[in-house]
């Protein structure tokens, strides 16, 4: 059952709703078109038709099966087509390649990346791109926001194993990167956090109007740069002509050399922290993936966010916004007023330092806090200790330690955090 999770997005699209008959026509007819012009009586519809990730649809949209897309300049059909494709990325068994940067480039630092431009401007510079693939010479040729002239596609149901037929009539696409070789034409579409989806149309529409215009082989790619790793999905289009024939053709990893972080390191931020006494105004954390916390450092570091912003740009469920933003509080990197969360001045100063100074920084963070602590000093004194179980019977040892928490339960869940912490700062050593 979906919960009204109170944001802007999900109220007004409940609006729309009450006021317009989508779910009676697309019952009756398997489509509802709604133009940008209605859209915005309740809100700008570019904020309400963007949703790049599963976790950013609204509330209705996810309880009645529903997708949109748009299919003019200001036009969109509302139905109950399969327009994501999931992402499957396990950082903890990647295996990722190591990539030199020019040490001559002085305009744009490899180790301090926090936007999707920068990204790809560093992937093409280090050469990633051309090992990527294959490509002896690969050059920059086109990007940012085009008309997609137009095209007619089928598109897989939800609730049924008959297609849909959609036209597309000049409406907007965006290539965030356009890469032409002797023989190919390379479509990017880049995202600067970690992704458990993304929207199939960012690739397809410009597969289109691209493989009309040209002669050679387009070649689409999806890539993710988060915790310093650029993870590529190189796809094919099967069929041209359907929206959902995404192949996979590869899946590589790449990291910018830097200088090993050792266990040393890491011991010996261990034996020379200072710990804190555990903050009053924010929650102990549960939220397992610290690769997401340092997804929101990043995020924070362009702008500030609220709640729904988080939960409506990047691929974060609201719960998830909630319990990350309260994560990065916990550990004095976030601030918030006023429902906007901002990164504190230790933050930022985090967050501009290179990728090695960084990591140890932010393990410096976390290891101030005493269950955090403790939880490392089991690995060091036999790595075998550094298990859920021990953790947990740890915390249950030290539970004055701890905020807020008191049931065997929420020990448990609370448990998962910590080890999944730990284990990230120890995926530091030796391998990025």
């Amino acid at each position: 059952m979906v919960k009204n999770r109170n944001r802007k997005v999900d109220n007004k699209w409940q609006e729309i709703f009450a006021d317009y008959p989508v779910l009676k026509e697309v019952n009756k007819n398997g489509f509802y078109y709604i133009s940008s012009a209605e859209i915005n009586k309740y809100r700008e519809a570019r904020l309400m038709t963007k949703f790049d990730h599963k976790n950013n649809l609204p509330d209705i949209f996810i309880k009645n099966n529903l997708r949109i897309l748009p299919v003019t300049r200001g036009r969109y059909v509302i139905a109950d087509f399969e327009v994501y494709q999931d992402l499957n990325l396990d950082y903890k068994n990647l295996n990722v390649k190591e990539i030199n940067f020019p040490g001559w480039i002085e305009s744009l630092n490899p180790k301090n990346l926090y936007s999707e431009t920068a990204v790809l401007k560093s992937a093409y510079i280090s050469g990633i791109l051309n090992d990527l693939t294959g490509a002896d010479r690969l050059l920059p040729t086109v990007g940012g926001r085009m008309s997609t002239k137009s095209f007619n596609f089928s598109i897989n149901s939800l609730n049924s194993k008959k297609a849909k037929k959609i036209r597309v009539e000049n409406s907007q696409c965006e290539i965030d990167g356009g890469y032409e070789t002797r023989d190919e034409f390379i479509l990017i579409e880049a995202k600067n956090s970690f992704s458990k989806s993304f929207l199939i149309r960012q690739l397809y529409y410009p597969y289109r109007l691209w493989r009309k215009k040209l002669n050679k082989k387009i070649v689409p790619i999806f890539m993710i740069y988060s915790n310093d790793i650029y993870s590529f999905f190189v796809y094919e289009f099967e069929n041209p002509n359907n929206y959902n024939s995404l192949k996979l053709i590869k899946q590589q990893n790449y990291v910018i050399r830097d200088k090993k972080i050792s266990l040393d390191d890491i011991k010996r931020i261990f034996h020379n922290v200072e710990l804190k006494k555990e903050p009053a105004d924010a929650p102990f954390p549960q939220a397992d993936s610290f690769i997401r916390v340092l997804d929101l450092l990043q995020a924070l570091y362009i702008q500030n966010l609220s709640i729904e912003d988080i939960s409506t740009k990047y691929d974060f469920d609201i719960r998830q916004a909630s319990y990350y933003s309260a994560a990065a509080k916990y550990l004095r990197l976030v601030k918030s007023n006023n429902g906007n969360f901002k990164l504190t001045n230790k933050a930022e100063k985090i967050m501009e330092m290179n990728k090695r100074e960084r990591n140890l920084a932010l393990t410096r963070a976390i290891l101030k806090h005493e269950i955090f602590y403790r939880a490392l000093g089991l690995y060091i004194k036999n790595p075998d200790y550094l298990t859920k179980k021990r953790i947990a019977q740890m915390m249950f040892q030290n539970i004055d330690k701890i905020n807020n928490i008191s049931s065997k339960s929420t020990v448990q869940r609370r448990a998962s955090t910590v080890l999944r912490w730990i284990e990230w700062i120890l995926s530091l050593v030796n391998n990025h």
